[in-house]
């Protein structure tokens, strides 16, 4: 008897539409969330750019990846879905734990969506603004601190006051070996 009722509790949480993890066929994130988007399920595929830097050229680019290889996130009622999303092209399987699929929290969806930018991208770094302090972090001017002035266009760089005994001169240093100054 409670079996039955374990049983239908159960089926009653899955006809609720709730997040869950998709994990995909290799490089096929994209063909994934597009299919089960014509399907008209809300689909997020959280994703960042990452600097790569050109072997003959040295001139760095930003190349889009995922932020977490061969997942995406889908919300369905998984009663009603399961079997429609699983044969979905560019689907290799729903993450299930036990007996069923794994959802994910709405708090958990929510804070990935409100750190992406204008250009869809989650943001990584955090956000610096003119006047903060800063050290470098890594490299031959580490431990250097100044105060941070502005990012400079078209590059990865960014443009420091440098602060020194009797000294104060700018310093323009790559942008991922500054961290602001708790």
């Amino acid at each position: 008897m409670d079996a039955l009722m374990i049983d239908d509790a159960m089926n009653v949480t899955q006809n609720i539409s709730r997040w869950y993890v998709i994990h995909t066929g290799p490089k096929q994130e994209i063909r994934a969330f597009e299919n089960l988007r014509a399907w008209g399920l809300e689909t997020f595929f959280p994703r960042i750019k990452t600097r790569r830097l050109n072997q003959f050229t040295g001139s760095a680019t930003m190349i889009p990846n995922p932020l977490f290889p061969r997942y995406i996130f889908a919300r369905f009622a998984a009663h009603e879905s399961m079997h429609k999303v699983r044969f979905t092209r560019g689907v290799s399987n729903i993450v299930e734990f036990g007996n069923g699929p794994c959802a994910v929290d709405e708090e958990i969806i929510s804070i990935l969506k409100s750190n992406v930018g204008n250009d869809g991208f989650i943001r990584m770094s955090e956000e610096l603004k003119s006047g903060d302090h800063v050290v470098v972090s890594k490299g031959p001017l580490r431990n250097l601190s100044g105060v941070f002035v502005k990012d400079l266009p078209s590059s990865e760089r960014v443009l420091i006051l440098l602060n020194a005994i009797r000294f104060q001169g700018n310093l323009v240093v790559p942008r991922e070996l500054v961290q602001r100054v708790a």
